[in-house]
């Protein structure tokens, strides 16, 4: 996995948004599309960022956990005998082919079974096209109507419950593929091969992507071999935590959490089992508490039973130190004055107070002011007042370093440069816009 492409959050889905892209273009050509295999620790997202990118492009979703299905027709659909019959001459009504496929029904004791049910029938002229595969359970109905056997049988599949229905513009996320029994990743084989398993296929538009934990040893997975590897394109998702705290911006996890997150982003460590799903969980098991000092020894257990005693120890020292305290962002952005923000980030960073100055303390701040006026942006609409309030920091001499001045310049304006393009117009604000 040293060799393979490592890619966070953000990168990553403009690499699957690429795929699907060239995906399109090469169907149009006649060609296969590609399948995408994301590996990645558990808790990073992959399945996340799956379904953002689908959203985002309308595209309906199939998500199946393969370590979690039993039956392997659940996957690929079971098998139905069908046979060839043929009709000489012409027919006068069209001929009713009944369609069937397998689904879960519950038994009134609880139980529940696989049962063969109708589906609307399409209609099928005997006039164009002479000889017809049917299932056996349609004979009767073709035997009836002048059909003949010819002697030939085949074994074919019902399409699967996840897939009869569908239509084009899709995205089969195949969860956990790895951690599957070798019968369903040898069936997935197929179905990446060529977007079909033996009688049905993918409609059109369909992209599938595979999610996998990596074989490092820290997981139950089956190894795959380099005939499996060389059907699909794969790449790593790793961790980062400026994109974890974007998306904790959005999703409303708890500032002070964040900005622990952003002091101390080696905690995520998969050998220790912390992940951003273990530290999220944490964190929102402790979000209703106002006071985290009063209630140290509370966080303590819950962190111990989350995210482990080391972090919950390191999280404890954070609040001890007050950094649970820091300015808000929104306190950044809608303080009664630019004056009083001013002070209150440089008290924080230890510029007034005669303390060291505290560079993490400042890069942190500018962090958070920069996710949370561009999350702001994107539900209302941006004042005057704003406009001069991001002004006011760049242009203040001691606040911030040239560096997060430039930071928050490129971010703000690669961010939604419509809502706030007046930016530029002050002179010192284009100068680093420039840069």
């Amino acid at each position: 996995m040293s060799n393979q492409v490592k890619l966070d959050s953000s990168e990553m889905v403009d690499f699957l948004e690429h795929i699907i892209s060239n995906n399109r273009h090469i169907q149009g050509q006649g060609k296969k599309v590609v399948a995408t295999e994301v590996i990645g620790d558990s808790g990073l997202g992959k399945t996340s960022v799956v379904l953002q990118i689908a959203e985002k492009h309308e595209l309906d979703v199939v998500k199946l956990n393969l370590a979690q299905i039993e039956e392997l027709g659940d996957l690929v659909g079971f098998p139905v005998r069908q046979f060839e019959l043929c009709k000489e001459g012409e027919v006068e009504l069209p001929v009713q082919a009944p369609k069937f496929e397998m689904k879960k029904v519950t038994l009134p004791n609880g139980k529940t079974l696989m049962k063969r049910v109708e589906v609307k029938p399409e209609i099928v002229d005997a006039k164009t096209s002479g000889c017809i595969w049917i299932d056996e359970n349609a004979v009767d109905q073709y035997t009836k109507q002048g059909f003949v056997f010819t002697g030939k049988k085949r074994m074919s599949y019902c399409p699967p419950e996840w897939i009869a229905d569908k239509k084009g513009g899709g995205v089969l996320m195949l969860d956990d593929w790895n951690r599957a029994d070798t019968r369903f990743i040898q069936a997935v084989m197929e179905l990446v091969d060529r977007q079909e398993y033996i009688s049905w296929k993918l409609p059109k538009d369909w992209h599938i992507i595979l999610t996998a934990n990596p074989d490092d040893g820290n997981y139950m997975v089956n190894s795959i071999d380099s005939a499996q590897k060389t059907r699909f394109v794969s790449v790593v998702m790793k961790w980062n935590h400026e994109r974890w705290a974007e998306w904790a911006e959005t999703e409303g996890i708890d500032g002070r959490c964040i900005n622990f997150v952003l002091m101390h982003p080696e905690i995520v460590d998969a050998d220790k089992g912390v992940n951003p799903r273990s530290i999220t969980t944490f964190f929102n098991c402790i979000s209703s508490i106002k006071s985290f000092e009063d209630t140290l020894p509370l966080i303590q257990m819950v962190g111990e039973g989350s995210v482990g005693n080391e972090v919950a120890t390191l999280f404890t020292t954070f609040i001890n130190n007050r950094l649970d305290k820091l300015i808000t962002p929104k306190e950044m952005l809608f303080a009664k004055d630019h004056a009083t923000a001013i002070q209150k980030v440089q008290e924080a960073s230890g510029i007034v107070s005669g303390n060291e100055y505290r560079a993490d303390i400042a890069s942190i701040l500018t962090t958070r002011f920069i996710n949370y006026t561009l999350n702001y942006a994107s539900k209302n609409s941006i004042t005057p007042d704003i406009i001069d309030r991001v002004i006011a920091f760049v242009k203040d001499a001691d606040t911030f370093t040239d560096d997060l001045k430039y930071h928050i310049v490129k971010k703000i304006l690669n961010g939604n440069k419509q809502k706030f393009q007046k930016l530029i117009f002050d002179k010192d604000v284009q100068a680093y816009a420039t840069k």
